[in-house]
């Protein structure tokens, strides 16, 4: 089958940062070719070149067996490459059509009738719940994504490239992407597909290509390479780490006191009034279908969204939580689920988001010196193993998994009796997820009580010891102990309740 995209060579170095170093990578047309390794290992930075967003410092890019040197994302557009990246990269003031025809004007003046009649066309054609008229921002992250997916799509594109594209998908949703990227195929279109989901790498993909520190690892067909082989290649090792996760979690499986108790909590989110203890050193989750509410549970708790119902006791003592600030005098930390947004301040250094927690609580006329702030952030930083090139890193050079550490750290820092992780490992690579798995259970071993949420299910039966099942807004069950599997899951997700 003739290649639609070769690449040898490939080096490109940052400053103190040798990003990519002799990668290779070939792309067939009509295939999907999965693209694997942990965060930092290069995969964002070779998209990166292939998108023409970064120039390689060496080798050689051939598109159809031509030499091209792509110097802008226009110039690799010009040759049929689009691209879809983790972070959804929209504008959420404007329409969806907007979105979706964005830059592509031939003409000073832009026929909106058109427009719109296109636009309505290509969402019925992906059959995307959304309208041409409505503001993005109105429109949940699912949606923004499929949207994006959509725009690549129609700018009859020869190299897709999908750099997590089903993170904010559901199952159902997931299937109908994937159906379409088998159309794709048959068209003969080429799919690079970047995800840290390894079943769905095993679904879709033709071969796969690993990628560690910045190196060329290997080539593989995916039927061949087995998924446990997979990820000791990614890792650079043997992997033991799932079963030594259990064996933790047997060890943590203990009740202490409550430390914080809700009756009849409800928000503006519209989640419906529940009730939510969660007791000392113990992990528990939320768990659900996207949308099912089991983020506006956990928002609720912290007070992000405004709390319109409820009584609350922490540590057996009767508050009133009416915002953030409130939460965290109380001892409660908060990982939300959009680190982008809600997380990270990008702009600022390492060592600055880090300390940023404390600081709030310490009062912003009371700084902490640059030598107390260097001490906190070196020591989360070795003891996460967090990857930077130094304290004074902009958190925005960091990989998705290294960012998401800094933010859990931000928590650390403070000392919580109560921490809050709204899906810590979307979107970033298997060893890392292994990493934050394993300090959740140590926390938990340590006093903290820790309410884990998850779009994984096997990822939260292997840390939580008691899921509370979401379904359109509120509590659906509750599962512990031999009840908690995945079957017993999706029992109370169908409508069939709790065993008793």
């Amino acid at each position: 089958m003739q290649n639609v995209l070769e690449m040898s060579g490939i080096c490109k170095s940052f400053p103190g940062v040798r990003a990519l170093h002799n990668v290779s990578f070939s792309l067939r047309k009509g295939e999907v070719h999965a693209l694997m390794g942990e965060n930092g290992a290069g995969k964002s930075t070779l998209i990166k070149v292939i998108t023409g967003v970064y120039e390689k410092d060496a080798g050689q890019i051939l598109v159809d067996g031509k030499a091209i040197h792509f110097r802008s994302p226009q110039d690799a557009q010009n040759f049929g490459v689009g691209a879809v990246y983790q972070e959804i990269m929209l504008c959420p003031n404007l329409t969806v059509a907007e979105n979706l025809f964005i830059g592509r004007g031939q003409h000073a003046l832009v026929n909106w009738k058109q427009m719109k009649e296109k636009a309505a066309q290509l969402l019925r054609s992906l059959d995307i719940p959304a309208r041409p008229t409505q503001q993005l921002s109105s429109c949940s992250l699912a949606v923004q994504q499929m949207i994006a997916i959509a725009r690549a799509i129609d700018m009859n594109c020869r190299i897709l490239i999908l750099d997590e594209p089903t993170s904010s998908l559901d199952e159902e949703e997931v299937q109908k992407l994937f159906r379409l990227m088998r159309e794709l195929k048959a068209r003969g279109v080429g799919i690079i597909f970047v995800t840290h989901f390894l079943d769905q790498v095993y679904e879709i993909s033709d071969r796969i290509t690993v990628l560690r520190n910045g190196e060329f690892i290997g080539e593989y067909e995916a039927a061949s390479l087995p998924q446990f082989e997979l990820v000791s290649k990614m890792m650079g090792k043997a992997l033991d780490d799932v079963s030594q996760i259990k064996k933790e979690k047997s060890a943590s499986i203990q009740r202490g006191v409550p430390v914080y108790e809700a009756v009849g909590l409800s928000s503006t989110a519209g989640i419906k009034p529940f009730d939510f203890t969660i007791h000392k050193g113990e992990v528990n989750g939320f768990i659900g279908l996207l949308g099912s509410g089991r983020s506006e549970a956990a928002r609720a708790i912290y007070a992000a969204d405004k709390v319109i119902g409820g009584e609350v006791k922490v540590n057996g003592k009767k508050v009133k939580i009416r915002e953030p600030m409130h939460a965290m005098k109380l001892g409660i930390g908060y990982l939300p689920e959009d680190r982008k947004s809600d997380g990270i301040i990008a702009d600022l250094s390492v060592r600055e988001n880090i300390i940023l927690a404390l600081q709030v609580l310490k009062g912003f006329f009371k700084p902490f010196s640059r030598k107390q702030a260097e001490v906190f952030a070196e020591e989360y930083i070795k003891s996460l193993s967090i990857k930077t090139a130094s304290t004074s890193t902009p958190v925005k050079s960091l990989s998705g998994g290294n960012q998401q550490k800094v933010i859990i750290a931000r928590w650390l820092l403070t000392h919580p009796e109560y921490l809050i992780l709204d899906e810590p490992t979307r979107g970033i690579d298997v060893g890392t997820k292994v990493e934050i798995q394993k300090l959740v259970l140590k926390l938990a071993r340590e006093g903290v009580s820790i309410t884990f949420i998850s779009s994984e299910i096997e990822e939260m039966l292997r840390t939580c010891s008691r899921l509370i099942v979401m379904k359109d807004r509120e509590i659906a069950g509750e599962l512990s102990g031999e009840n908690m599997t995945e079957r017993d899951i999706m029992h109370v997700i169908a409508g069939g309740g709790t065993k008793s």
